[in-house]
């Protein structure tokens, strides 16, 4: 089979990082990628304008979970507000991972932004990790006058495992008459255990997130039940037969990654429902691109296209 054409400026920046991306993950190297998946706090604020405040809530059977809320440090009007799940292949990264976007947010939208950090498998296989989610849902919901935002303005977001488990978790909501959402914002989200598809079989061996690891992590979250008839939509959820019902929805995913096939049919399906869905496939893209090669003239196009969706959700009367 042939090598994948990457962009030549996102093909650079890929030669470069060699092991410090988790392509043939197997479980005996998992702590070696939890170790550089897990950026702190400072990391992520370094001297931006906003507050960032940890509470400890009740995550899914009892466990204790923690959020953190970051807000503009002016933040005093309700207004619209973000729900993070970081990316990791439910195996790996914390809530910091990937939250560079909440900032950026917190600051040009003044919205009130929480990221969780919902335990990982394999020591905490499904529900666990989408059920630890949609409780800090209902927690930020459920405390949006404390926390001074709209929740008739409540957007789910996530990217890859992330990604997956926004979408799982936004099932729950609908299907539990849970938090209302304004909408779902799903980067190259990983919803399909199956790996049956075309391009779940072809990136192997190449990219950033491969088919090794891609069943590494499905196996280590659904165990023996991956693959078959016993999965729950909510873990994986590609499996979902309705998707009717849905918030509006964005769905982004490169055209040379794992994600890509399943990415576009959950696109496909949500628009076949009648629902409202914007989907982007970047030719010559790997996983995750737009936060590993971030100057590269294709991921400042996926960002902007990212925020030009949120802006036009968020602008109502």
């Amino acid at each position: 089979m042939s090598q994948p054409v990457y962009d030549p400026q996102l093909a650079a920046v890929l030669a470069t990082i060699g092991d410090f991306v988790p392509t043939g993950m197997t479980l005996d190297r998992l702590p070696y990628f939890r170790a550089i998946s897990s950026p702190t706090r400072e990391d992520l604020l370094r001297d931006h304008p906003v507050d960032c405040v940890d509470h400890r809530i009740m995550g899914f059977d009892g466990g204790e979970i923690l959020v953190s809320v970051i807000s503009r440090r002016d933040h005093h009007q309700a207004g619209p507000a973000i729900y993070f799940l970081h990316g990791g292949g439910m195996v790996m990264g914390n809530r910091f991972a990937g939250a560079g976007p909440l900032i950026d947010w917190a600051i040009r939208h003044d919205a009130v932004c929480v990221t969780v950090e919902y335990r990982l498998a394999p020591e905490h296989p499904a529900p666990i990790p989408v059920e630890d989610c949609y409780a800090g849902l209902v927690w930020m919901a459920s405390h949006s006058v404390e926390l001074k935002f709209d929740p008739e303005r409540l957007v789910i977001f996530g990217g890859s495992g992330g990604g997956g488990l926004a979408a799982g978790t936004t099932l729950m909501a609908r299907d539990r008459n849970g938090p209302r959402l304004l909408g779902q914002l799903l980067q190259c989200p990983m919803i399909d255990d199956r790996n049956s598809t075309v391009s779940a079989s072809r990136y192997d061996g190449v990219g950033v997130w491969d088919t090794t690891s891609n069943k590494t992590a499905w196996q280590a979250v659904l165990g023996e039940d991956c693959g078959g008839a016993n999965v729950s939509p909510y873990s994986a959820p590609a499996r979902v037969t309705d998707l009717a019902g849905l918030p509006p929805t964005f769905i982004d995913v490169g055209a040379c990654e794992v994600f890509r096939d399943e990415a576009i049919d959950y696109a496909v399906r949500i628009l076949a429902s009648g629902g409202q869905c914007e989907l982007h496939v970047w030719g010559g893209a790997f996983h995750g691109f737009y936060d590993i090669a971030p100057q590269s003239d294709l991921a400042r196009a996926c960002v902007s296209a990212r925020n030009s969706w949120l802006e036009r959700l968020l602008r109502w009367d």
